[in-house]
């Protein structure tokens, strides 16, 4: 493939542009995780951000553009924890950092974790081959490092994808159902849940991983 000539070379963003495009993305984070894909519109978006809709629309042509590009600022946030799980570390302390995380995430950015269950929950449309491809490969070779501690006995033997789902679906709660969570809770919910939450979502999965 040729490369571009100079002058159809994309020209680097400049720090008002790259501040715009930010504040693009919150806004349709924002709009995305309230009223979904189909429900957020343009106009949602643009009142948002603080600015009119030609504007918004210099930076995105359209609806789907800004979407995807949330999804992939999402995805690439949501999996840095466990690409950094060790292999060479301690499997409980490795396991046990990696749930730390999840759960400050699903503190930390709720909207994220809602735009990405309403992608999955419309049959992922937008990621579905970042999950078959991009995601299968991280989660494979993470349950390769898993399947290694077990077999030098360091952790009690479990399927590691599975471990993974579990993780994935314990700690998400906190974020897709904080609603849920504190009406359950009542007075206990004051501050904040995943902290009360931490010690024993991390006694069940240690203390069940420990071998024995």
């Amino acid at each position: 493939m040729n490369a571009p000539a100079p002058n159809q070379r994309k020209k680097p963003r400049t720090r008002i542009q790259a501040i715009n495009r930010n504040i693009i993305l919150d806004a349709a984070l924002d709009a995305f995780s309230s009223y979904g894909y189909r429900g957020a519109t343009i106009d949602q978006i643009a009142e948002k951000a603080g600015m009119s809709k030609p504007n918004l629309l210099y930076y995105f042509r359209r609806k789907e553009d800004i979407y995807r590009a949330v999804l992939e600022a999402t995805l690439a946030t949501w999996l840095e924890p466990l690409e950094h799980l060790d292999a060479d570390g301690d499997p409980i302390e490795e396991i046990s950092k990696y749930i730390r995380l999840k759960l400050r995430m699903a503190r930390d950015m709720p909207r994220e974790s809602r735009l990405f269950s309403n992608e999955i929950l419309h049959g992922a449309p937008a990621i579905g081959e970042f999950l078959r491809g991009p995601l299968k490969d991280l989660v494979d070779a993470k349950a390769k490092v898993i399947r290694r501690w077990v077999g030098e006995g360091r952790i009690t033997p479990v399927d590691p994808v599975h471990l993974i789902f579990m993780i994935w679906a314990t700690t998400q709660h906190y974020a897709d159902f904080d609603v849920q969570v504190r009406a359950v809770l009542g007075d206990a919910a004051n501050g904040d849940p995943t902290l009360a939450a931490e010690k024993t979502v991390l006694t069940i999965f240690c203390d069940g991983l420990r071998p024995r």
